[in-house]
């Protein structure tokens, strides 16, 4: 089979799009001839060797396609034993035409959901339902704050805090990707690089502030987080693509008597209650470009330079 593959830890160019051996399934185990696969920035933190991992190693967390005994149309549920492993990480990955899966990882899709959309939303999906749903726990009318709208992760807490009736505003250091989110649904916008976010938060709040924060991007916004996110507020942590050493603002946890959760992956239930939200149409994943599958470096390269609005994803014929 086809598959892109790296040998060594480095950039886009350590990405190889060659020949690998066939997948042989364990018990327990289907075979995926996968039809489409999205990036996410796991692929490009493995790739640098952040962290480094057994190589070969097939890269790709996201995948759809059929399963080769029913062909039956599938996505892979890519947080195996409830989120510790990891597919693309701790096994071998889905940008290839072919995977092996335990079975109980792999859910039937409708035949009106296509496959790059199957695959544009399991890890960011799953991720931020955790975050919003399983810890947050938002309710209809609250304010959310999303910062860095564009990538997965933002984009997906914006459909799914609309799905639950919640107000967004949504921040990125692109004009355009504020007039997208605006498009999706984002009730309010500020460019974090122009504006001022402190502001445009106590303007939309009524002064209130923000009853959840989606905090993915660390030493950059911590700081503005916590300040803006009301007393007895939420703020939920997903990641920390600036640095993961911010400045602590320790006095305004207890002042403010904040909730602050640590969230990662999600366990089978919080994918189903995503999945749910997809197929249903209450929320659905937004697709950036799609690649074919030889030209993962190209797709690698527009990730890395933080161009993409929504999922970046791979076509595999």
């Amino acid at each position: 089979m086809k598959a892109i593959r790296i040998h060594e830890d480095g950039g886009p160019e350590v990405l190889r799009y060659e020949d690998a051996p066939d997948p042989t399934p364990a018990a327990g185990q289907v075979l995926i001839r996968i039809r489409a696969a999205a990036l996410n920035h796991i692929d490009l933190w493995i790739r640098s060797g952040l962290p480094s991992v057994p190589k070969p190693r097939i890269l790709g967390s996201d995948g759809a396609g059929e399963r080769l005994d029913t062909g039956e149309r599938v996505v892979i549920n890519p947080g195996l034993d409830d989120g510790r492993l990891i597919v693309g990480e701790h096994i071998d990955g889905t940008d290839a035409e072919l995977i092996a899966v335990p079975e109980d990882y792999v859910l039937p899709i409708p035949d009106e959901l296509a496959f790059e959309q199957a695959a544009a939303f399991p890890m960011v999906f799953e991720t931020a339902y955790r975050m919003l749903v399983t810890k947050a726990q938002i309710q209809e009318g609250e304010w959310v704050l999303v910062w860095g709208i564009g990538g997965g992760v933002a984009t997906a807490s914006l459909a799914i805090a609309k799905a639950f009736g919640a107000r967004v505003l949504a921040t990125s250091s692109s004009d355009t990707k504020l007039e997208q989110a605006r498009a999706l649904g984002a009730d309010a916008v500020v460019n974090h690089a122009s504006g001022d976010v402190a502001a445009a938060v106590k303007q939309a709040t009524d002064g209130v502030g923000a009853d959840v924060v989606v905090e993915h991007v660390g030493e950059a916004t911590w700081k503005t987080s916590l300040a803006v996110v009301r007393a007895g507020g939420r703020v939920v942590v997903c990641g920390a693509t600036s640095g993961p050493n911010p400045p602590a603002q320790l006095h305004r946890v207890w002042w403010k008597q904040l909730t602050i959760y640590g969230s990662t992956m999600g366990t089978r239930e919080d994918f189903a209650g995503a999945f749910e939200l997809v197929k249903s149409g209450r929320a659905r994943p937004v697709i950036d470009q799609v690649f074919a599958l030889e030209e993962a470096r190209a797709a690698h390269e527009r990730m890395e330079r933080g161009e993409q609005f929504g999922k970046i994803v791979l076509r595999i014929d």
